[in-house]
């Protein structure tokens, strides 16, 4: 499943707003269409906002005609503003949209400037790729014969480039040869657990049950759960994990 592509000089994204019901794919075009898709949370997950955006930067500026460079690169600072403020709490698309801004700086011509940013563009999305790979195969291994596994929130192959972070760990223990059931909480208020991982999980042939968040309790003390693996929005050095959900 490719949540996020780059097709024909257009960005092409699973609008994550339908599922599960429908599947629909947006074809983009320029960067305020990226930047409302952020918003709107037709693109989630930190990863997958951030290479969206990278994408963003790109489509954005081969929609500014001039040859100055010192007006275009106004005109890519513009851009990556706008796409900054789509969301403002994703560490990802401030990343990803101060390197794009980095990459534009490095070059005296525009023409060249832009096909460095979708060469800059199209490495975010390569990098995030192999990270979840990496992710998922040392995951693997801590999951052993975990069993039963719960997941909270969405952070598969939707989440991200492709694969997952935390839900991507699953997925390389599956594919490693382990057994494991998949209770996945259907995560209020947005339903991310019950939309998007409960689908993707089937979509793969994964076994995994929807539970209501309530249940979890229940499931944890009765249920022979052997894991919890979740995403976070912050690790500390220390080792704390946060997650605004």
């Amino acid at each position: 499943m490719k949540a996020i592509e780059w097709v024909g000089g257009n960005l092409r994204l699973l609008d994550q707003t339908q599922l599960p019901g429908r599947e629909v794919y947006l074809e983009l075009c320029d960067h305020r269409a990226v930047a409302r898709a952020i918003r709107e949370m037709r693109v989630r997950g930190a990863p997958a906002i951030g290479v969206a955006a990278a994408y963003g930067v790109a489509l954005g500026a081969r929609g500014i005609d001039c040859s100055e460079m010192a007006d275009f690169a106004a005109g890519v600072s513009g851009v990556c503003d706008d796409l900054a403020a789509a969301r403002p709490t994703a560490v990802n698309l401030r990343w990803a949209v101060d390197r794009m801004r980095r990459a534009a700086e490095r070059h005296a011509d525009a023409a060249a400037a832009r096909e460095a940013l979708l060469a800059e563009a199209a490495a975010i999305h390569r990098e995030d790729e192999a990270v979840n790979l990496r992710i998922g195969a040392r995951g693997a291994d801590l999951l052993g014969g975990a069993g039963t596994v719960i997941t909270h929130c969405n952070t598969g192959a939707l989440a991200t480039a492709g694969h997952g972070t935390a839900l991507g760990i699953i997925r390389s223990a599956v594919e490693a040869g382990a057994d494991i059931r998949v209770l996945a909480t259907e995560t209020r208020p947005f339903l991310q657990g019950a939309r998007l991982t409960a689908w993707e999980l089937s979509r793969d042939g994964i076994d995994v049950t929807l539970i209501a968040d309530s249940m979890a309790g229940h499931f944890l003390r009765t249920g022979g759960v052997g894991c919890v693996v979740v995403g976070a929005d912050r690790i500390a050095a220390n080792g704390d994990v946060a997650n605004k959900i």
